[in-house]
């Protein structure tokens, strides 16, 4: 296994082929994908480790760590970071998000995850700055933003949604290194 980081409860690391299974299936679930336009289909989930998390890893180092509890040693789905390039003012740009299976919720994995690989990525890869966004409507995902001590900065609407589409409208956040300095002296991380 490639263990890239640890917190109490969780391993992060590096995919393994049999993650693309469950992977396949956390992204057919309707209430993991209920803040996007569809469920994903497997062909897309393929495509996405494939052609986004394999070749991230290989270029930069870091990515969407795949969560494994430690105490079941079940892969509960993806924590970390990703290049995203969207036609947005903040972009491109390094973002970190989190997508975790319906049955992992409400146990704070998420937060905890996303708040280790924060520090792991300004402390290891020497990131600079990250964002993170989701739909205005997605309110638990905008939550863990805030627990992990990003900084709203404004709203955005998505490219590629249509005007009278409800999920059109993203939350935008942010974290730098400056900020992440702060927070650590604080004893946030």
């Amino acid at each position: 296994m490639s263990v890239c980081f640890e917190t109490e409860r969780l391993i992060m690391r590096r995919w393994r082929e049999e993650d693309l299974a469950p992977f396949i299936e956390m992204n057919q679930d309707p209430k993991v994908c209920q803040y996007f336009r569809n469920t994903i289909s497997p062909e897309s989930s393929v495509k996405f480790y494939y052609n986004t998390v394999v070749p991230q890893f290989a270029k930069y180092g870091w990515g969407l760590y795949a969560v494994e509890v430690k105490e079941t040693s079940e892969f509960i789905g993806f924590n970390g970071f990703h290049w995203l390039d969207i036609k947005a003012d903040f972009a491109p740009c390094i973002e970190i998000g989190w997508r975790l299976k319906s049955d992992a919720w409400g146990f704070g994995y998420a937060t905890e995850g996303a708040k280790a690989a924060l520090k792991h990525g300004f402390e290891v890869h020497n990131i600079e700055e990250v964002f993170s966004n989701t739909s205005a409507l997605n309110v638990p995902s905008e939550n863990v933003m805030k627990r992990i001590g990003l900084k709203h900065i404004g709203f955005f609407d998505y490219p590629g949604f249509a005007e009278d589409e409800p999920l059109r409208n993203h939350v935008l956040y942010h974290m730098d290194r400056e900020l992440y300095a702060a927070k650590k002296q604080e004893g946030f991380f």
